[in-house]
């Protein structure tokens, strides 16, 4: 492969990975290693539209004051994922400031922010953000065309069904059924009878397995990672008795049931942890079988100063297809370890099974034309694997 063929296959590569990256941080709800602001409260650092290496808690917890995370804010913007700096760390929690703001975001009735709701970190270099020019007004161009055509064809064709993050995939799953069909018949079409027989290098299989296996991978971390994360508790401490249970006479306690549901066929074990002072769980484990629900007891307790306290649950899920003992041991290590190792004991089988079958060469086509187009080329590699 010559320099500039392999410069391609990266610039290509560093897309496809960029595209998968923004893909699942909508899926889970959090920046998944790209992200990108909006406004112009992070400038000079970030201007908006710039986007940045977003290190997810799960990975690195070690935020500190200087680092610029992002964060589940309560009152800011009404609410929502907030990129802003640490300038400080009280008992009560991180204060956070956007380098262009006058103010800090606690002087603007958002509280200390604790260190559960930081959902991702930037990645520093040399205490500089590693920036990442347009990528946000990229990502929104791109967002808003694809918006404005989704909404023009289902007006077009009357079909509500098509708006919507399930719409958009419906329109992509029949533009390329309808890109595929009007190939094959222009394929066909055009059929000359000067043509000479060629044969193609074809797909390498390896490539089509691995790409299988971590489109399975993704969809295995997701069943883990989306039903999970972290429950806030607002408590009210207050100098009387209340039936309500986030009311909690000042130094006293309440419990209340924490529900975890599965709703899928596979059992899971389910971790939960307390994320902040004041907060009791039992039990600390739970094996919730498939399609059922399991219970556990979450005790909040009251300062002695009256006022508005909050309490922070974290919840961590994994597919029960290792031994508990086995996902305890690596949980205790680390709470992304269990995930690695399911996902490693279910991608890596399905990718030896799949090169078992298809053999570790090429996917090979032969075609009567040395002109070809690459698009004809793969709609027929891919139509050789049925």
């Amino acid at each position: 492969m010559g320099l500039r063929n392999f410069g391609m296959v990266a610039v290509q590569l560093v897309v496809v990975l960029a595209a998968l990256s923004l893909v699942l941080g909508s899926v889970f709800g959090q920046p998944i290693f790209l992200s990108y602001v909006e406004t112009g409260s992070m400038s000079p650092t970030l201007e908006p539209g710039d986007g940045f290496i977003a290190v997810p808690a799960q990975v690195d917890s070690s935020a500190e004051e200087g680092d610029v995370v992002v964060f589940r804010a309560e009152e800011l913007n009404g609410g929502g994922l907030t990129t802003h700096r640490i300038v400080d760390n009280t008992e009560h929690g991180f204060i956070t400031k956007g380098d262009a703001n006058p103010f800090t975001d606690q002087s603007d009735e958002e509280p200390p922010v604790k260190r559960a709701q930081v959902v991702a970190q930037a990645l520093q270099v040399n205490g500089h953000v590693v920036v990442i020019p347009y990528l946000g007004t990229v990502v929104e161009g791109t967002q808003s065309v694809l918006s404005v055509v989704q909404r023009k064809i289902a007006i077009l064709l009357g079909i509500s069904a098509l708006l919507g993050t399930k719409g958009l995939a419906y329109l992509i799953f029949a533009g390329a059924v309808l890109w595929y069909v009007v190939g094959e018949w222009r394929a066909k079409d055009g059929k000359r009878p000067d043509r000479v027989t060629s044969r193609m290098t074809g797909i390498d299989s390896r490539l089509v397995m691995g790409a299988f296996a971590a489109m399975l991978v993704v969809g295995v971390t997701a069943a883990m990672v989306v039903p999970a994360g972290t429950q806030q508790y607002g408590v009210v401490s207050a100098e009387f008795t209340s039936e309500r249970p986030n009311v909690i006479p000042m130094g006293e306690s309440k419990s209340q049931r924490y529900t975890v549901g599965n709703s899928g066929f596979l059992p899971v074990v389910t971790y939960l942890e307390p994320a902040s002072e004041g907060v009791e769980i039992r039990p600390h484990e739970l094996y919730v079988e498939g399609q059922s629900v399991a219970n556990a007891i979450v005790t909040l307790h009251a300062p002695d100063e009256t006022g508005y306290y909050r309490r922070f649950v974290t919840e961590h899920r994994y597919l029960a297809i290792l031994p508990p003992s086995v996902i305890d041991s690596l949980y205790r290590i680390h709470p992304w370890a269990p995930i690695v190792a399911i996902d490693a004991l279910i991608g890596i089988p399905f990718y030896i099974f799949g090169i078992t079958l298809l053999g570790t060469g090429r996917i090979r086509n032969r075609s009567r034309s040395r002109d070809l187009s690459t698009l004809t080329r793969i709609r027929r590699a891919i139509r050789n694997l049925y």
